[in-house]
């Protein structure tokens, strides 16, 4: 999230699209209803589904499951047309003004496609994805917005063919509705109003699933509502730690702190610093991002400690890296692992054999690994995939070991929610039984590894032998007895290996104590002299007058703005700021866009309690102490961006600077209404009989959805074990239309088979007008949707049902490879 969980309170108008929060995230309607109750809000719902956070919408609109860029796209052309932009937002704090080259394209001119793209490779050379240099090697820039080459023409130009005819073909939402949503939410484009937007997996999981939330962000850039208490892009996490997992590096393609992982080409730490600096000429550019060498260096020393030195590169050497172009992604995992590329696998927390898009296919790369490790609080299809539905025992290779371990509250740590607040916890109880804490396991692990490397050898041990582990207090072998989460949350906050001084300074300051942990990310050297797990997590665990303070242990209530953003409760990254580029909630002069609901202000007068100077930030941590924007030292408001402002205009997509639509891989439609590309020109398609697909076959004529409901979790394995869970929700059913279930015979309450190209399941039939058919392009189009928390094997007479996902493709986003779960085509048939 830009934002947080309480600031929804603070909005004026509340996009829910791509998400259902009153079923998946119910404390967030509280503040839904609260900023209706208070404010008056409005809340507009978007979903295939009436679900029911629909039920409480001020305005609904039914929408084809795929077709989110297409509604959004018409929404930008509403603003545009109707001038309801916030015009000096978008001059001065977007790229909007920014002069592109010449030779770009847009999908508009090339039919679906932009300039540069190479059917042969299936990519796009971006070279005309430039922008124009003047000689001081800035942009050129028109803040007339006239310019027929600047960013907001060619919004327009790509847009103009979104008009309201077109989006209701493609998306099934009539036309008059299609109005209402966008004269309702681009009311929000004025300094009184602000809209926000909720979304989670109803937007990822897509092959356009990155621009689809890339649209959104360039109607909030329009609408002036980044930055802002009450707006944003909040991404509602379905679970409580997703945020704080991949802040910690748990994609392939990450480490800690967002920092990129390194390819196998760049072999010197100043090579990967060189090529993954951001670099710009503007000095009222803040460009954060130009500091990467000292987040790598200090994530160095964190992980290697004394053996990082600077004679060795500091162990750069040492550091995993991935081949040039290579992925890996889930569905790339997955499909080595059909290949019979991998010996072993650790499923740690997961239950793929029901989680993994195309579930027959994960099932059946499970049986050519030689082991596998299930790390679970309870047995489930993955651990016994091997004498699951289609699986002989006798045929499976595969050794299977189950470590049992503990449930959240049997282990003390921290969490991370979606609106970045770090919160410890603390133990409850201790594990049941034989089970461990996961740093535990891990702990085992680490030094069983590398103790058979010690004894025996083996290829590259450097980067396991030279880790330091000092987590706890070790035996007579140097093993660590029982890991102390805290000290595993001080090496991500980082410390001070030397005494650090401030050389700009005259005399030089003194930033910190050899020994202590760090204040901030800001001390943070590039010269070894500094450690640190993760940049972005540096304050959280930190020193103050020489006492060490666990930050996110704190439960202060105090509010001070009144925006309940409770800067002494836990702690959110980065340096507790509370919302993410909050220098563009106020204009150039430091002055908030909306005084009602100030997020910071300039007070020019008021000394500045380092520097002692006049001037300084009001309200929630700044992004940045510059002065504002207009200020002969002020600096531009997007200070993780090397241009300073936001990107209307993204060239760092590889399927386009500007959201397109395209149909999903599986559609009901033999071409796009819209241009002559019917996918995602970029997206990998995989090759094998195993990954067929089949769009606008006559065997598959239903538009499928996956969803959660309240009663589960995930896969359900934590619930499904719960009886009382299991009575509520107990086994796999299909909602399906009440026009679809006279077309089909099928009463509410029958078995029905759903089938796609790649397996099919029984469910219950849940007859519902809920849902209801939509009219495409003349044609009338029918949707079902099911949850995803089922599985074989429990419970064990099999009365559950199975998972969803034996139905989805193997196909993900261009940008993130996340799989495209959320439109597919399927049949249903009376059992």
């Amino acid at each position: 999230m830009t934002n947080h969980w309480i600031d929804i309170r603070n909005a004026d108008v509340i996009l829910v699209m791509g998400s259902n929060p009153a079923e998946n995230h119910p404390i967030s309607m509280k503040w839904v209803k609260e900023a209706r109750e208070k404010r008056g809000a409005k809340l507009i719902v978007v979903d295939p589904r009436f679900t029911r956070t629909a039920a409480k919408a001020d305005v609904y609109a039914a929408m084809r499951s795929g077709t989110d860029i297409s509604f959004l796209g018409g929404m930008i052309k509403y603003i545009l047309e109707n001038n309801l932009y916030f015009k000096e937002y978008v001059t001065e704090y977007t790229n909007a003004p920014f002069l592109v080259n010449p030779d770009f394209k847009t999908a508009g001119d090339l039919n679906g496609l932009f300039s540069g793209y190479d059917q042969k490779t299936r990519k796009y050379d971006t070279k005309t994805w430039s922008f124009q240099l003047g000689e001081n090697g800035l942009p050129k820039k028109d803040h007339t917005l006239r310019n027929p080459h600047c960013v907001f023409q060619l919004l327009k130009k790509q847009y103009a063919r979104y008009t309201l005819n077109e989006v209701s073909d493609i998306t099934g939402t009539p036309k008059e509705k299609l109005v209402e949503v966008y004269k309702l939410y681009a009311s929000t484009g004025r300094r009184d109003k602000v809209g926000t937007e909720l979304y989670a997996m109803g937007w990822t999981q897509h092959t356009i699933g990155t621009q689809n939330i890339r649209a959104m962000c360039i109607i909030q850039l329009l609408l002036g509502n980044i930055g802002m208490a009450g707006g944003g892009i909040n991404a509602l996490r379905g679970e409580s730690n997703v945020q704080g997992s991949t802040d910690q590096g748990l994609l392939f393609n990450i480490l800690p702190g967002y920092l990129p992982v390194p390819t196998a080409s760049v072999t010197e730490l100043k090579t990967y610093i060189e090529k993954f600096t951001p670099r710009t000429k503007d000095p009222k550019s803040v460009n954060w991002w130009s500091n990467r060498g000292k987040y790598i260096t200090s994530y160095l020393k964190a992980i290697y400690g004394a053996k990082a030195r600077k004679e060795n590169d500091f162990g750069y050497a040492w550091l995993p890296k991935l081949d040039e172009g290579q992925n890996g992604s889930w569905l790339v995992l997955f499909d080595q692992m059909f290949k019979g590329k991998f010996e072993g696998f650790f499923a740690w927390g997961q239950n793929p054999a029901c989680s993994g898009a195309n579930a027959g296919k994960v099932r059946k790369s499970l049986a050519k690994l030689k082991w596998m490790v299930n790390v679970n609080l309870f047995d489930n299809e993955t651990g016994s995939f091997w004498k699951g539905p289609g699986m002989d025992p006798k045929d499976v290779q595969t050794e299977v070991f189950l470590l049992p371990a503990a449930s959240s509250v049997e282990k003390e740590g921290s969490i991370s929610n979606s609106g970045r607040w770090a919160q410890w916890r603390y133990k409850a109880i201790d594990p049941m039984g034989q089970s461990k804490p996961d740093s535990e396991i891990m702990n085992e692990l680490y030094f069983r590894v590398k103790s058979l490397y010690l004894r025996q050898g083996g290829k590259s041990p450097e980067p396991v032998v030279n880790l330091t582990w000092n987590y706890g207090e070790k035996d007579s072998t140097g093993k660590v007895k029982e890991v102390n989460i805290h000290n595993v949350a001080k090496e991500i906050n980082g410390y001070y290996l030397e005494d650090v001084y401030d050389k700009t300074a005259t005399p030089p300051k003194l930033l910190g104590k050899k020994g202590e942990l760090c204040a901030s990310f800001v001390p943070l050297q590039a010269d070894g002299t500094t450690s640190c797990g993760c940049w972005i997590y540096s304050q959280s665990y930190t020193q103050k007058e020489g006492k060490v303070v666990n930050m996110m242990a704190r439960r202060g209530k105090n509010d001070p703005t009144g925006l309940g953003l409770y800067p002494e409760w836990s702690w959110a990254w980065p340096v507790n700021r509370r919302i993410i580029y909050n220098r563009a909630s106020v204009d150039p002069h430091g002055r908030p866009w909306d005084p009602s609901r100030p997020v910071i202000k300039w007070d020019p007068v008021k000394p500045d309690p380092v520097t002692k100077k006049p001037g300084v930030w009001v309200g929630d941590v700044p992004d940045g102490p510059a002065p504002p924007m207009a200020t002969d030292n002020g600096k531009y408001p997007f200070i993780m961006m090397a241009a300073g402002v936001g990107a209307i205009f993204g060239p760092g997509m590889v399927d386009g600077p500007f959201p397109e639509h395209y149909e999903a891989l599986e559609c009901p439609l033999e071409a796009n209404l819209i241009s002559k590309q019917r996918i995602n020109p970029t997206i990998k398609l995989f090759g094998d009989k195993a990954d067929a697909y089949f769009s606008c076959d006559v065997r598959y004529p239903f538009v499928a959805s996956t969803y959660r409901v309240s009663e589960h979790w995930q896969t359900g394995v934590l619930t499904r074990h719960l009886p009382w869970q299991l009575e509520m929700q107990p086994q796999m059913f299909l909602e399906l239309s009440e026009e679809l279930a006279r077309e089909k015979s099928i009463n509410d309450g029958d078995k029905v088979i759903v089938s796609s190209g790649r397996g099919e399941l029984w469910a219950v039939a849940v007859v519902t007008n809920r849902l209801k058919p939509f009219k495409i392009g003349g044609s009338t189009v029918h949707q079902v949707g099911m949850p995803w928390h089922f599985g074989w094997q429990y419970p064990e007479d099999g009365s559950g049902g199975e998972s969803a996902n034996l139905l989805t493709p193997t196909v993900g986003d261009a940008n993130t490879m996340i799989p495209e779960t959320k439109a597919f085509m399927v049949n249903v048939r009376k059992a």
